[in-house]
């Protein structure tokens, strides 16, 4: 995938708290080994290289679905559970937001000294892809996050966001080392971010003539170097409301529904009790669905990621809040068949793809059609019952324990 388009990611603020933070470092972990385990290191970079699949797998975390913040958790989150098994996977997750960008170099040249890698060739490239995009794509953002994903034969890929304070927009940017020719021709596998209207990005293949007349432009009147420069708007774009709350239009319901009638439809469950799934609730296996399509499903079917919110919620309460009972569950379940794959035993990892071409089967065969507004209003009603959680309810205990501290002194 080179360049695939732009998408509006609205700018927030604040933290992920801790009771997520742990679950999205766990799943994000599991789910990023079972691609590595089904078909290795360099899908794993070709799907994170998606800015259509990255917030897929941000909403089936738990984090908000349309948010920035996405980004810097989802990276946080890998960092913390894929690096301390870097020996086992060949894969690094360097840099980050702030100080942590800041050291992306020297972390690149420490993990190039113990593999053998070319340590100042893959600095370059994550020097390079941040001057491109801060310097040569003049569309308005200042990056402030930058991540180099590594492997130990020496590709990579690279997550940067950039802020636009004007219009509380954010751009994410994705690269990867497979598709790069060079880096002034098409460099980028995908832009992510808000449409600051006609951008100048002078690394676009179809820039070519324009990069060769700035060569000339020195001798030419002032007047005239305007007029050379070709304007190159994305292709592809993911839009990303402003609105929180996931409406039906957010969704493709027919897929939505397909996922419902595995999960639900008795005529199915036959089905998902035969894939080893036996004893697993109808909540869980809805989950499990989402989360199997994110490890096995084609590029084509992550254009609705507000559809994977369904898996766990969101942290925002939209659209609905995190059931923890069920998040503990999911990764428990792809944790075990994921350790039994790497031990001989396939069976269970195998059961979590048959899942995805069950879903795939009936969206085929039959006409499911979900209707998004009950289904979030169902999902809110058996919230609490599932251990629904939310940031909103963190700010309660918070005030809680502050009233406690007035009335103690």
């Amino acid at each position: 995938m080179k360049k695939s388009g732009t998408a509006n990611l609205p700018l927030h603020y604040g933290h992920v708290p801790q009771w997520l933070a742990v679950r999205m470092r766990d799943m994000g972990r599991e789910i990023s080994l079972a691609i590595i385990e089904s078909y290795g290191r360099d899908e794993f970079l070709s799907r994170i290289s998606d800015p259509f699949w990255f917030q897929a797998f941000g909403a089936v975390m738990g984090m908000d679905w349309h948010s920035s913040g996405i980004t810097t958790s989802v990276m946080g989150a890998l960092r913390k559970g894929l690096n301390p098994l870097s020996q086992e996977t060949g894969l690094y997750i360097l840099g980050g937001r702030g100080k942590h960008s800041r050291n992306t170099p020297a972390e690149i040249t420490d993990v190039a000294m113990h593999t053998g890698l070319n340590g100042d060739d893959l600095v370059r490239c994550s020097k390079l892809s941040a001057k491109i995009d801060n310097t040569c794509i003049q569309d308005g953002y200042q990056l402030y996050l930058h991540n180099f994903v590594l492997t130990s034969e020496g590709k990579w890929a690279v997550i940067q966001q950039g802020m636009n304070n004007e219009n509380g927009m954010a751009r994410r940017y994705h690269w990867h080392s497979e598709e790069i020719t060079s880096f002034v021709d098409d460099p980028h596998s995908a832009i992510v971010g808000d449409n600051a209207g006609e951008i100048l990005n002078l690394c676009d293949s179809r820039a070519e003539d324009s990069r060769c007349s700035i060569v000339d432009f020195l001798s030419f009147h002032p007047d005239k170097q305007g007029t050379e420069i070709e304007k190159i708007l994305s292709s592809r774009e993911l839009q990303m409301p402003v609105h929180h709350d996931v409406r039906p239009e957010n969704i493709n319901t027919k897929r939505l529904g397909a996922v419902l009638a595995a999960a639900y439809d008795r005529q199915f469950r036959k089905f998902t009790d035969a894939l080893l799934l036996e004893g697993v609730g109808p909540r869980t296996i809805q989950a499990l669905a989402l989360i199997a399509e994110v490890i096995y499903g084609a590029p084509a079917r992550f254009e609705d990621p507000a559809r994977f919110s369904f898996a766990h919620g969101g942290k925002d309460g939209h659209p609905a809040p995190v059931p923890l009972k069920v998040y503990d569950e999911s990764i428990s379940l792809l944790k075990n068949a994921v350790r039994s794959a790497k031990l001989g035993n396939s069976d269970k990892l195998n059961a979590v793809s048959k899942l995805d071409r069950l879903v795939r089967e009936i969206e085929t065969t039959f006409s499911p059609e979900a209707d998004v507004e009950k289904l979030i209003a169902h999902e809110r009603k058996i919230a609490k019952s599932l251990g629904g959680r939310t940031v909103f309810d963190d700010r309660k205990e918070k005030k809680k324990d502050s009233d406690l501290q007035l009335k103690l002194f």
